[in-house]
């Protein structure tokens, strides 16, 4: 996927150029070396445009599912369903904190709770046993597997570590109460879709946006779900 990078062009002016990998990084020292000679307020300015454009790039939702794999690995066990939830929750907080999604494609209300299909697709082969396998794509020339590229951005990484400290722990009941929330973009989809026509049951970014905010931890003595271990659509 190209990124999008402002550099310095002749005369001093800040243009805009498409790059991809180490041309990306080659683009980010091109504009931010002449600036040593620079007024400090204008470099500042540059260095911080290059940086909002270089955070815009939106994830495969398997490779953010690979990332929180491999950060709980041997700490925490993770069953799709768990994994559901701890996706939908780090999406909810970059897009509340960024106003830019965090993956692609999107969510929907299923009973026990918000899944994304792609991500819950590619780890249905492991059913309700904590997963031990990594999502992998396919060539769409050759149809073979191959390795989904990793997530390399530490801002990315650390909202994961944060989500895996907050949640992580939580059973899958916890899990599935909170994203139950009054209110909150799963509850809002289903109670509409009583009154309306919502197709697939699709939880739009710009719900998830506004009502992300009245998700709130189950303190009953027992979770209302009971302890689930698979997640399914609404009939």
């Amino acid at each position: 996927m190209s990124v999008l990078a402002s550099r310095m062009g002749s005369g001093g002016r800040a243009t805009a150029s498409y790059a991809t990998g180490q041309e990306f990084k080659s683009v980010v020292l091109h504009a931010i070396i002449p600036l040593a000679k620079s007024p400090k307020r204008r470099a500042q300015y540059i260095r911080t445009k290059i940086e909002q454009l270089a955070s815009m790039k939106i994830y495969d939702p398997r490779a953010i599912a690979n990332l929180m794999l491999d950060e709980a690995d041997q700490r925490i066990e993770i069953t799709n369903l768990a994994l559901q939830k701890l996706l939908y929750f780090a999406h909810g907080i970059y897009l509340t904190q960024t106003k830019k999604p965090l993956v692609s494609g999107y969510f929907e209300a299923w009973q026990y709770g918000p899944v994304h299909p792609s991500a819950y697709r590619a780890f249905k082969s492991s059913g309700s046993a904590a997963i031990t396998m990594r999502a992998e794509g396919k060539d769409p020339l050759t149809g073979r597997s191959r390795p989904i590229p990793r997530v390399l951005d530490y801002a990315v990484i650390d909202l994961v570590r944060h989500v895996l400290r907050s949640y992580g722990t939580m059973s899958p009941g916890r899990l599935v109460d909170l994203s139950h929330a009054k209110g909150s973009p799963w509850d809002y989809i289903v109670d509409k879709s009583r009154t309306s026509i919502a197709f697939g049951l699709q939880i739009p970014d710009t719900i998830i946006k506004d009502r992300f905010r009245y998700h709130k931890v189950s303190i009953g003595l027992e979770p209302n779900a009971g302890e689930p271990s698979d997640d399914t659509p609404f009939a």
